[in-house]
């Protein structure tokens, strides 16, 4: 059993090895600018294994979402005895914005700016991106119950969440201040997610 998360301890950080040069070209360079070769030649590994690691070139820099592509149905099914999802889902997107993640699109260091200047301004990525959501949303589905009504509901909180994210970037892009902008983001994130609870009639009795 050890061996086994030794094993696997060692292939994440191949991942993120790999990942965060292949990023750190596509920022000086751009995109479509630099080949999987080159990208390879500077992790020092085949082309071939590259591609075990990566099916996609996009992938290189969409694996930094790998761990947040089922966050949502994680805090559904983690959540306590007695609280909607989507109460959840709230406090877990605004302690998000407490802390500056990445994810929710406010945080104004040059480096996480760069990145989504990246990602937003490449089709293949912003592309790639919209696969990333949907298996997200069909994780969160499943945790919600896999029915008609839960593929709504989690359409319509994966939609929430990104249309937040993107506003916060765009805030972030326009040059205003992370810390400044915190305390809109909170209150109009949990606008959002008021609204959502009340259009979807979350109860605890059905989800």
């Amino acid at each position: 059993m050890a061996e086994t998360g030794l094993r696997e301890r060692k292939k994440q950080r191949m991942y993120q090895a790999v990942s965060d040069i292949a990023i750190g070209l596509f920022l000086d360079r751009g995109f479509d600018e630099v080949s999987v070769a080159e990208v390879a030649a500077a992790a020092e590994i085949s082309k071939p294994t590259l591609f075990r690691y990566f099916p996609a070139k996009e992938d290189l820099v969409l694996h930094r979402f790998a761990d947040h592509e089922d966050e949502a149905a994680r805090v559904v099914t983690g959540r306590p005895a007695g609280e909607s999802a989507t109460g959840a889902l709230r406090k877990h997107f605004v302690a998000g914005l407490e802390r500056f993640d990445p994810v929710t699109g406010l945080n104004d260091d040059p480096r996480v700016l760069a990145f989504h200047r990246l990602l937003y301004g490449t089709p293949s990525l912003a592309g790639r991106l919209h696969a990333y959501l949907e298996r997200s949303e069909s994780a969160l589905a499943e945790a919600l119950g896999g029915d008609l009504d839960a593929r709504l509901a989690a359409g319509q909180t994966i939609a929430v969440q990104r249309v937040l994210a993107l506003e916060n970037w765009r805030r972030m892009a326009a040059g205003e201040p992370a810390a400044e902008v915190r305390g809109e983001a909170v209150a109009a994130a949990e606008r959002a997610f008021g609204r959502l609870e009340r259009a979807l009639k979350v109860t605890e009795a059905n989800m």
